[in-house]
């Protein structure tokens, strides 16, 4: 099976997509990956959502409400940056911006005079690394194997428990009612006073945990929002079926799209 993630080798996302798939293809757009795999281009696109330090991919979310595709699987991936360089001196660090936060009170402690410079992976600052000198890369340890690079300091992140969540997607006609975490998107297009608290009620009653809740203009106009829910609980169970059906009642408006139920798993490396 292929799965398609972004790219280049070596990414975070290339190290969750090789837990899914025996063959991984790169692309440079999360929204590129959802609309393949809603097309039937690929079976499995591996799709970076939230991380622990920094929050949601928005791209991701907005992607997951514009395609209609099912997501079967989580992959928390723990996050270890080092620092990695030719040697000890350099004016440079490159690396993805997230990758950057997540290492602002590191790099401002120890190389207050560096200049950050944004790439479009972690794995394009390695790279870049590698042609100059003068600039380090943040990046995972094992970016270094390779060539003349050197690891000058391992777990650099900020904060230990540094984590990213990966969705594994698949075509729409693979949803599953089985897991136990459940993702929907729900735009109720229309706005009131008590919407959302509405919306959060048919899970509180039910004593169903909302693990997220996030909130995407719809792009219809202004103060008009998306909603992206993920609960702790499969779509088979009844109370979560209840609860939907009291949330699409609140939304007939608009639409509620379920993404499906699937469980989770930490992949290490």
């Amino acid at each position: 099976m292929e799965a398609l993630t972004l790219g280049p080798a070596g990414t975070y996302s290339h190290r969750a997509a090789k837990a899914v798939a025996d063959e991984v293809v790169f692309t440079d757009s999360k929204t590129a990956i959802v609309e393949a795999v809603a097309s039937g281009e690929y079976e499995r696109g591996v799709v970076p959502v939230e991380n622990s330090t920094e929050g949601p991919v928005t791209e991701s979310l907005d992607a997951f409400a514009e395609f209609d595709v099912a997501a079967v699987r989580e992959l928390i991936t723990p996050i270890r940056h080092a620092l990695i360089a030719q040697g000890p001196e350099f004016d440079v660090v490159a690396s993805h911006p997230q990758a950057l936060a997540q290492c602002r009170e590191y790099l401002d402690e120890n190389y207050p005079s560096a200049t950050l410079e944004s790439m479009t992976s972690t794995a394009a600052g390695v790279e870049r690394a590698r042609e100059d000198p003068s600039v380090a890369a943040i990046g995972h340890p094992q970016n270094a194997a390779d060539g003349d690079l050197r690891v000058v300091a391992e777990d650099v992140q900020d904060q230990s428990s540094n984590a990213t969540r990966f969705l594994v997607v698949a075509p729409a006609s693979e949803r599953s009612e089985a897991g136990s975490k459940t993702s929907f998107i729900v735009y109720p297009n229309v706005d009131y006073p008590g919407l959302l608290l509405e919306l959060l009620e048919p899970f509180a009653d039910r004593d169903i945990n909302l693990t997220r809740v996030e909130s995407r203009p719809s792009g219809e106009r202004l103060g008009d929002y998306v909603f992206h829910i993920d609960v702790e609980a499969g779509l088979y169970e009844e109370r979560t079926q209840d609860a939907l059906a009291e949330i699409e009642a609140i939304a007939e408006e608009g639409w509620v799209r379920r993404l499906g139920s699937y469980d989770s798993e930490t992949v290490l490396d």
